[in-house]
């Protein structure tokens, strides 16, 4: 079982290597990078790759660790047992089984993407460490213990806006998605359009990669913004020379897909104000 990228999903070396150290280990693999840069794409294609489903978990602000175990639906067995319903003899009636429960009760293999990590409390990690060292829990309202019948494949996302407990990474293969160089985007490039033309890719991904090390810009645009930058030039038949645009403007042509804040439009436009003044 050897993950070495698909055709839709471009994965360097050491992030082929990662998978596999994770899988050989069979401990979770803790994925952070920029958002953008294919992090929760992975987890799907790993799963197709290796021909496994996937069970996605996004994790919210509010999520807790127990929603992904089971939650006891209690208010739902009060009303009942008012009404008179004989499920309420049952309490397993009303144990909502969690994406956990789902990965470690399924048939086979299975790969469990918990996405988004760091959006949760700062307890939220902890709070699932002997789960998924052991992938196993304890249901206490019925008396089970849920075991892995197949120890799942975990895919663990972060965008690194919270620092994770230490106890936890020790528990984690980790890899950071480094942004693409060149010709990695390239490659990532003719992947989602084929046929581009290189003169235009070339000037594009030159323009690109200067804005994004234009200093004091507060977002960089990551991967899939490109992706959709390359998308409306291409809608709009423009050539190399149009992307050079007007001299007096350093804003980029269809800028608005690169761009996402008025910070970083303001500062560009008092870059192009300064090169004007500048020539005077």
């Amino acid at each position: 079982m050897k993950f070495t990228g698909t055709e839709s999903y471009v994965a360097t070396d050491d992030l082929t290597v990662a998978v596999n150290a994770a899988v050989a280990l069979e401990r979770p693999l803790l994925v952070k990078g920029e958002p953008g840069t294919g992090k929760t794409e992975l987890a799907r294609q790993v799963a197709g790759a290796l021909g496994l489903p996937m069970i996605e978990w996004s994790i919210k602000s509010t999520t807790k660790a127990q929603q992904g175990l089971y939650e006891y639906d209690a208010v739902s067995r009060l009303r009942d047992s008012q009404l008179g319903d004989a499920r309420v003899n049952d309490v397993a009636n009303y144990i909502r089984k969690g994406k956990l429960w789902q990965a470690f009760e399924a048939d086979g293999k299975v790969v469990l993407l918990i996405d988004e990590i760091d959006k949760a409390d700062i307890e939220f990690p902890n709070d699932l460490l002997q789960e998924l060292d052991r992938m196993e829990f304890f249901v206490y309202e019925t008396g089970q213990t849920i075991a892995a019948r197949h120890r799942p494949i975990v895919i663990i996302t972060s965008n690194n806006e919270k620092e994770l407990p230490d106890a936890f990474l020790r528990r984690c293969f980790f890899h950071y998605i480094r942004f693409p160089d060149m010709d990695t985007m390239k490659r990532i490039v003719e992947v989602h359009h084929p046929g581009i033309k290189q003169r235009l890719l070339t000037a594009a991904l030159e323009q690109f990669y200067e804005l994004r090390e234009t200093p004091g810009l507060k977002k960089k645009p990551s991967t899939s913004e490109v992706l959709d930058w390359l998308k409306l030039l291409l809608a709009e038949d423009l050539t190399p020379e149009d992307l050079k645009g007007d001299a007096n403007d350093a804003l980029p042509r269809m800028h608005g897909a690169l761009l996402k804040n008025e910070q970083d439009v303001h500062l560009f436009e008092r870059l192009a104000f300064m090169a004007r003044s500048g020539r005077r």
